[in-house]
């Protein structure tokens, strides 16, 4: 299996539900596949020389953690395309590397990935053939370490995005780079297990991290009506998660008569108080992230790509696709700039003056932010409506939405859910019922949408307050399931996260993830009641009805 072209299993439509081999399904070249292993071993070579020198009382600079979070955040799937981007990345930290080591007090018994430092390109091309994830020869092993490594992968997206809002937490950063060593080192079973829930901990503490910096900066979310209509004005489309981005994108369009609409992840940005100011924004357009092919080109103007996802851009679109942060794209201009600096958007808006105005493809309004302030703001009128049996059932319905015909499912489920029950949402999931019209129950929406996948904090939040309120021991005794929907790393973190927290019987889907091998699937399954989904009618007999 060593010689297969390229060997990727991290995201839930990887081939087969094995893994891609000759190209991955999100688009990107085996070439791409086989650099962003390398750039993930080099980054683990740099976390070992980072966890060594703060053992010997050393300062890590703000740089070299965001760096590192950075690495990890573009080989996040369909986050970056460009191949020059990762070579890039790689030599920059084969840079930092080697004058880091020559920091430590004792440079000796170093790892492999330390202490390796190639620059010609053949070579690295080479070395990257062997350091994959199939590097790793016991399943169960590799199975712990990739489950660690996409934990990890997701928290970094959490730390960058909070990094960009000047909030930094070296405990967290710290915990990263040694996990990320400790996957080079011959671990247990039992060590690795204890890694991969120490990793839901950090990530428990990353999202915190990241909610307090958007709370800080733009406020908390209120409950808010989205027009999903469109304006008779030349526009620029902003998608993925970068709040700070949108917010240099509206102040650079101001008094320029180009409007602003968001996509996908971004439309919960609509939520904060701090976005409301701007009357350039005018509302959210489309749908989740694999319809953006349809979407991206009835928009008609240029589009923001600020992180994930990235489907591989129709030619009739790709000259209006631009890229900034952990994005990128071959051919497709990019914005530079990291956290302190201020992004030039100049290009971008010349660029929405010469296009027509958006195509409308919807009209009306949706309701969201339910994040956990304002969920806790409603607490009284919630728990009447559980004492008073009007609330029978919350359901957690978070995280991914995709491409396959199996995500039918969701929306089918969310229909299917009895009257009395409240379906409470983070991620690009809540695209499958979202505007399905389900009504409320005594005023409280029946979709609660609490925003991004980064916004899944609020979840846990709103359930550990409702256990408070509710006076329960465990967390399992409150009147909620878990039926999550998975894609890519942040909903692996999310998941880590609840499982730390203590969460059980969490059912996930449209399938299980590829990389856990059947032993690491019966451990989750023993130990956490961890299940994937059966049909709509079985699922909805097993959560309401036993």
């Amino acid at each position: 299996m060593k010689d297969l072209n390229m060997f990727c299993y991290q995201c839930q439509e990887t081939a087969g539900c094995s893994g891609c081999t000759v190209k991955g399904v999100c688009g990107k070249t085996p070439e791409v596949a086989r650099m962003q292993d390398l750039l993930v071993y080099v980054t683990k070579g740099l976390s070992e020389v980072t966890t060594k020198l703060r053992a010997e009382g050393k300062i890590i600079s703000k740089e070299v953690n965001h760096l590192i979070t950075l690495n990890l955040f573009t080989t996040i799937t369909n986050a970056n395309f460009d191949f020059d981007v990762f070579v890039d990345r790689v030599n920059k930290t084969l840079d930092v590397k080697k004058e880091m080591i020559e920091q430590l007090n004792s440079k000796e018994n170093l790892g492999e990935a330390a202490m390796w430092d190639e620059r010609e390109l053949s070579v690295m091309e080479e070395k990257a053939k062997k350091v994959g994830v199939l590097a790793t020869e016991d399943e169960d092993v590799r199975s712990l370490r990739e489950l660690t490594i996409y934990g990890l992968k997701g928290l970094s997206a959490y730390s960058k995005h909070a990094n960009m809002l000047y909030h930094d937490s070296e405990e967290v950063d710290a915990f990263l780079q040694e996990a990320l060593y400790k996957t080079t080192q011959d671990l247990s079973v039992d060590e690795l297990i204890e890694l991969v829930l120490a990793t839901g901990g950090a990530g428990v503490k990353g999202m915190a991290l990241l909610d307090g910096a958007n709370t800080d900066t733009f406020g908390n979310p209120e409950i808010t009506e989205v027009n999903i209509g469109v304006r008779n004005n030349p526009a620029i489309l902003i998608s993925g998660h970068d709040l700070s981005d949108l917010k240099a994108l509206l102040e650079q369009t101001k008094g320029t008569g180009v409007d602003v609409y968001t996509h996908s992840e971004m439309l919960p940005a609509n939520y904060y108080p701090e976005f409301k100011k701007y009357d350039n924004l005018v509302g959210n357009y489309g749908n989740a992230w694999w319809k953006q092919k349809e979407e991206f080109e009835s928009f008609n103007g240029p589009i923001l790509m600020t992180t994930n996802c990235i489907v591989p851009p129709k030619d009739s679109y790709k000259d209006r696709l631009y890229t900034t942060g952990s994005a990128g794209y071959p051919g497709c201009k990019h914005f530079p700039g990291e956290a302190g600096s201020t992004k030039d958007f100049s290009a971008i808006i010349e660029h929405a003056k010469k296009c027509p105005p958006p195509t409308q493809i919807e009209d009306g309004t949706l309701v969201g932010g339910f994040a956990h302030n304002q969920v806790i703001s409603l607490a009284d009128q919630i728990v009447e409506a559980v004492n008073t049996g009007a609330i029978k059932k919350f359901v957690v319905m978070a995280g991914c939405d995709g491409r396959h015909k199996s995500r039918d499912y969701y929306a089918d489920f969310a229909k299917a859910l009895p009257q009395d029950a409240v379906i409470m949402t983070a991620g690009c999931a809540k695209y499958r019922y979202n505007k399905l019209g389900l009504g409320d129950i005594n005023g409280i929406p029946r979709v609660l949408d609490a925003g991004q996948c980064n916004d899944s904090y609020s979840l846990a939040v709103i359930a550990m307050k409702l256990q408070e309120v509710f006076g329960l021991e465990d967390i399992n005794e409150l009147p909620i399931v878990f039926n999550i929907a998975w894609y890519e790393q942040k909903a692996v973190i999310v998941l880590l996260s609840l499982l730390y927290l203590g969460v059980k019987n969490i059912h996930l889907g449209p399938t299980l993830p590829a990389f856990l091998s059947p032993n690491v699937v019966d451990v989750l399954v023993k130990n956490f009641g961890i299940a994937g989904i059966g049909t709509v009618e079985d699922d909805i007999e097993l959560f309401f009805n036993n």
